[in-house]
């Protein structure tokens, strides 16, 4: 009996110790590709306080055209700029300084040296540029546009520029009043901040595209009413174009629409906060658009960890470049008066 009982311990110690010398050999490797898995998780941006005063921006957007149009200027970037301040500051323009621009520029002629190379020294230079890149990267550059004849108006006359090739999103020669209200609090459907920034005007008002891009969505939702949304071609940009006209929102759009900056896309108007679709529940005809910064397609685009950035400063900069537009009475539709060819898109 107990010879019996030595021989099953026996054999079920034998048969363990298999078992455990096979686990042995692939254990480690199961634990080893979990813990890879969890030290190559994505490093992006996750989030962006844009909080760039409208000063500062077209301080150093004086500063790039002038160096990049003028003779014997090095061309300096205004987004390196910008991330060289806000890296100074510690992200708060509010200690922003028009003398501080005129020392940095100083000190690159001085120094006979690059931003990125000052940049360097700085922990959070490398972040700022990356995330007011994201935001920015769209509004400068080498483009060709038409423009009135000087001698002769009914004619157009054809330009290569450099500079400030993003539009405003109203039209030239429509008014409209705005104040900084991103973050304030809504309460249709569900208790949310405010992530966009409205525009109040007239109903009908031409909307225009503020930058390039392709149309990613447009019809109908309920909290945002017939609205358009824009995806720069650097996937970086989406802009959301909101509340727009009952019965006659869009000027030819469709998703998958190929856009240029100061396109007319549709017209402004008062709908929205309504699952039923086609109703005026607004009180107050605007725009709401608004700016989504995507580092991560998987987890940013939709969900609960987007990126929503304050346009306030960003709509007064764009007053410098408004979209002139004239009435088609045969389509009874608006379009632009000059058309823009960018690099990029000729590309």
């Amino acid at each position: 009996m107990f010879i019996k009982v030595v021989k099953k311990k026996t054999l079920f110690m034998i048969i363990s110790s298999v078992l455990l010398a096979i686990l042995a050999i692939s254990a480690p490797t199961a634990i080893y590709t979990a813990s890879k898995e969890d030290e190559e998780e994505k490093k992006f941006i996750k989030w962006v306080d844009f909080g760039i005063p409208y000063e500062a921006l077209s301080a150093t957007l004086e500063i790039d055209i002038a160096t990049h149009t003028e003779e014997g200027q090095t061309p300096l970037d205004w987004v390196d700029m910008l991330a060289y301040l806000a890296s100074k500051y510690g992200g708060d323009f509010s200690h922003f300084k028009k003398s501080d621009l005129i020392k940095l520029t100083e000190t690159l002629k001085k120094e006979n040296t690059t931003i990125d190379a000052l940049g360097a020294s700085l922990k959070t230079y490398s972040y700022f540029k990356e995330a007011y890149s994201a935001a920015l990267s769209g509004f400068v550059g080498n483009y060709t546009i038409e423009s009135a004849h000087p001698d002769n108006p009914t004619e157009k006359t054809v330009t290569k520029k450099y500079g400030l090739k993003a539009f405003s999103p109203i039209a030239q020669g429509y008014s409209y009043s705005h104040f900084d209200d991103f973050g304030n609090s809504r309460s249709y459907g569900y208790k949310r901040k405010h992530l966009g920034h409205d525009l109040m005007g007239s109903v009908g008002t031409p909307i225009i595209a503020v930058e390039s891009g392709y149309v990613e969505c447009v019809g109908w939702n309920q909290y945002g009413g017939w609205r358009i949304g824009i995806r720069s071609f650097d996937r970086k940009r989406y802009y959301y174009y909101a509340h727009l006209r009952k019965d006659h929102p869009y000027n030819d759009i469709y998703e998958g629409k190929i856009i240029t900056a100061g396109d007319v896309i549709g017209y402004l108007g008062m709908t929205g906060y309504s699952s039923k679709e086609n109703v005026n529940n607004i009180n107050t005809p605007h725009l709401h658009y608004g700016m989504q910064l995507i580092f991560d397609e998987e987890t940013q685009k939709d969900g609960t960890n987007q990126i929503w950035i304050d346009m306030y400063a960003i709509t007064k900069l764009l007053e410098k470049n408004r979209s002139a537009v004239y009435r088609d009475d045969n389509e009874k539709e608006y379009y632009r008066k000059y058309e823009m060819f960018e690099e990029s898109t000729e590309e």
